[in-house]
């Protein structure tokens, strides 16, 4: 499901190349030196800002959440996030008009922020916080902005057992490493990955490491679509453009934490004189048209890797997936 095109859009058309109005680095006749965002390299914010940001998102959430109403936080998130958190907030809004009833408060604490030096726009951080929800998992957010005058957005959301979490490559001044999206030397290339994964997702292989979110998943889809009266069929999209870019880091060992998108369909088709299940009241909340024989269901998915150097299988480490939308046939 594509979001409001208003605000949000009007933002992120913005000119990238602000400058920086940088007065300790040179002194000319007006006393400053302007530095281009677009060429020089720099860390994309401060640990101040950055912490700063991720109040400010927390916040923000908290007031969307108790009262399932997306436009309170639309400024604090885009790209894969914002899709899943509109639909969710969507859904929560027409089951209870009044609001969120059960709603606990987001805390996240501990927060470490991982901020790399890079040229160019996007600017972004990785924020990896404990949070009161997700049990002993640790909430990793990537936040980007277009420019100086834009607000710190969070693009990506995982959650990650703590121990997977990587060391990153960082130098003396503790700022880490944005990896390109064409970066060469690793298992796959991080603008690669979205597209290799749904390969992955369709036809196998050992590109990607088993666990939960490959080799577990597609065993659980196969029996899913072999039920008698009921077909199941899936497609998989990737996602690489704008605020769904992927994002990575480099990591101490030479390889790369990798955030990136997709997209994915699934259809139910009951067979002659049965019918569909009867879905929950959150996915009839986003279903437009009748369900009478068949339901497709969209959902977008954000996943976090470790995209090792060299060879190697590719590690999924968390996946995070939410309802978009929906269609009865």
């Amino acid at each position: 499901m594509s979001r409001d095109l208003g605000l949000r859009r009007l933002r992120k058309l913005r000119r990238l190349d602000t400058c920086v109005l940088v007065t300790a680095l040179s002194v000319t006749a007006s006393g400053c030196v302007v530095v281009h965002g677009e060429r020089e390299v720099l860390p994309a914010t401060t640990r101040a800002e950055a912490a700063e940001a991720l109040g400010e998102f927390t916040a923000a959430y908290n007031k969307a959440d108790k009262a399932y109403d997306s436009s309170l936080d639309a400024d604090r998130t885009t790209g894969a996030l914002a899709d899943i958190d509109e639909a969710r907030l969507k859904a929560g809004r027409v089951n209870s008009p009044e609001g969120n009833a059960s709603h606990t408060p987001l805390e996240l604490t501990d927060a470490k922020f991982t901020i790399p030096e890079k040229a160019g726009w996007p600017r972004w951080f990785l924020a990896d916080a404990a949070g009161n929800k997700g049990g002993e998992s640790r909430w990793l957010l990537v936040f980007t902005r277009n420019g100086l005058d834009e607000t710190w957005e969070a693009a990506y959301l995982t959650l990650v057992a703590p121990q997977d979490i990587p060391e990153f490559k960082t130098d003396q001044d503790g700022w880490a490493e944005a990896v390109p999206a064409n970066s060469a030397g690793l298992a796959v290339k991080p603008g690669e990955l979205s597209k290799d994964y749904v390969t992955y997702l369709k036809a196998g292989g050992d590109s990607f490491a088993e666990g939960p979110y490959t080799s577990e998943w597609r065993a659980q889809r196969e029996k899913k679509s072999s039920r008698p009266g009921l077909a199941t069929q899936y497609i998989d999209e990737p996602v690489t453009n704008g605020d769904y870019a992927p994002l990575a880091l480099r990591t101490e060992d030479g390889g790369a934490l990798v955030f990136f998108t997709t997209r994915h369909f699934e259809k139910q088709t009951a067979a002659a004189g049965a019918s569909v299940p009867t879905p929950n009241k959150d996915v009839l909340a986003l279903t437009t048209g009748e369900i009478r024989q068949s339901l497709t269901m969209e959902f977008v998915s954000n996943e976090v890797v470790l995209d090792p150097a060299g060879d190697g299988a590719v590690e999924v480490l968390g996946r995070i997936q939410g309802l978009t939308a929906a269609r009865g046939e």
